[in-house]
């Protein structure tokens, strides 16, 4: 049996910003995907912070609204972990766009809440992961323009929940639909093995991490560029 007919569970995040290092989960959704169908779990956060305008804009959750309904950051932060430390443990996999993004800002919001990451909770990586975005880049290496959702959606034929994307749970659901119709293009991804399809999807990342980062350095542009780990960044001090 192809790990796609088996249990997939989607993660997905709306935050206060674009670092995974300093900023804060808003709304967070797990997604499980079966034979029997599909079934979200959601969470608002009140991230202890002041969400800016420019995020507020994106998913509509204000500082005034997460505060007034919002979970206190440590216990749903806990919840979360333990529904994904769990899949990972069974060999689930967990399947997210732009996976290093959300599962690095977990993890570092698990750390500034003096809560067990989830790599702690396992006792190893965080594998099997499997992210579309990833994917579709060596599968599709010579398209040009964005790889968002958004893009992929229309590019694959998904057609996102009535409100469209940003909001997390959306965003899982079109990222596993997005996933699906992948593996109808390129069946060979649903026949690799998981541990063999998340190391491939490693050195695809750095790839084109590499390649991204030496097209910034041949414009002159300065800072960091993009990281060369997956699925998960190396920790830093936390903020």
């Amino acid at each position: 049996m192809a790990w796609t007919d088996g249990e997939l569970l989607g993660f997905d995040t709306e935050t206060t910003g674009v670092d995974p290092q300093s900023d804060r989960i808003v709304t967070v959704a797990l997604v499980h995907r079966d034979a029997s169908g599909t079934r979200a779990r959601t969470w608002l956060v009140d991230p202890g912070v002041e969400i800016p305008e420019a995020a507020t804009a994106v998913h509509g959750i204000s500082t005034e609204y997460a505060r007034a309904f919002g979970a206190r950051p440590a216990e749903a932060l806990d919840e979360v972990a333990t529904e994904l430390a769990k899949a990972f443990s069974a060999g689930t996999p967990v399947v997210a766009f732009n996976a290093c993004y959300d599962l690095t800002l977990v993890e570092a919001e698990l750390r500034r809440h003096g809560l067990p990451t989830v790599a702690e909770r396992t006792g190893a990586p965080l594998r099997p992961v499997v992210d579309p975005l990833v994917l579709d880049r060596p599968y599709d290496r010579y398209r040009k323009g964005k790889r968002t959702l958004g893009v992929l959606c229309e590019l694959y034929g998904v057609v996102p929940a009535e409100g469209g994307l940003h909001s997390a749970e959306v965003d899982v659901v079109a990222t596993l639909d997005v996933l699906e119709a992948l593996v109808r293009r390129y069946p060979r991804i649903a026949e690799l093995p998981l541990e063999e399809l998340h190391l491939s999807q490693v050195k695809a990342h750095r790839s084109w991490a590499e390649n991204f980062n030496n097209w910034r350095a041949s414009k002159g542009f300065e800072g960091p560029g993009a990281g060369l780990e997956w699925p998960v960044e190396p920790c830093e001090a936390m903020v």
